[in-house]
């Protein structure tokens, strides 16, 4: 019986929180201000780039070197994404290179995306990514990978993605708008640096760091070609297939 009442609450949780995300997210004091300072600026970005508010998906895209966050969005019935706004990540964590274990400081560098939403961070507002992923979980530090990696506000980090609180406002409606429209997992992707063939060329890490530079340049080529969802699977050695 017990068993029966924790699973119906899990479910109706889950109903509750696909169907009328926004309206649960407005429960809290840091989306309520957020939408009052900042949901026109979203709407006249938007309308700009005749996207609408109901139909927006989006795409994340991170460079470390570069310390820019961009926001790619949709219509959730166009084809192609466009890039419609950036901003500057406030502060640094670790050096280039992706996440091997816990306590590495460094960011993740891969392909993510959000699975959760803290409206009551002790950093604001924070989005929490699905870190480590399975390619992570191969190539990293067994059992010892850490997590808890976010996008959030303040501009301290150990680790995560940090913005000021007054750009995670709009980053966190933005990823809310879309989470609301169906948008069930949200790509966040994380890459070293703008992965031109010149900047990979003058590179002078390990061979093994390289490699794996090499294996997501292919897929940050996919995406900025052609401006859709990467598509990938992970193999056993943890490396992307695209």
């Amino acid at each position: 019986m017990l068993k029966y009442i924790i699973t119906s609450l899990f479910i109706l949780n889950t109903m509750l929180f696909s169907a009328d995300f926004l309206n649960e997210q407005k429960r809290y004091p840091r989306v309520r201000k957020a939408i009052e300072d900042k949901e026109l600026i979203i709407k006249q970005n938007l309308q700009n780039n005749n996207i609408s508010l109901n139909k927006l998906n989006i795409i994340i895209a991170a460079y470390k070197e570069e310390s820019i966050l961009e926001i790619y969005a949709k219509n959730n019935t166009d084809k192609t994404y466009k890039k419609i706004v950036q901003y500057n990540i406030a502060s640094k964590s670790g050096v280039l290179g992706p996440k091997r274990m816990e306590g590495d400081l460094q960011v993740p560098e891969g392909f993510y995306y959000i699975d959760r939403f803290n409206p009551a961070s002790s950093y604001y507002l924070s989005l929490g990514i699905n870190y480590p992923n399975k390619s992570d979980q191969i190539k990293g530090k067994r059992n010892k990978l850490g997590g808890d990696i976010f996008i959030h506000g303040s501009d301290v980090t150990i680790g995560c993605i940090p913005m000021k609180d007054d750009k995670i406002k709009e980053i966190y409606l933005y990823a809310a708008y879309s989470k609301d429209n169906g948008q069930s997992k949200i790509p966040v992707y994380i890459f070293p640096f703008k992965m031109t063939e010149e900047n990979i060329k003058n590179r002078r890490e390990s061979q093994q760091l390289i490699n794996f530079w090499k294996n997501i340049k292919v897929g940050y080529d996919v995406f900025i070609n052609s401006k859709k969802e990467i598509i990938y699977k992970i193999d056993e050695n943890g490396n992307y297939q695209y």
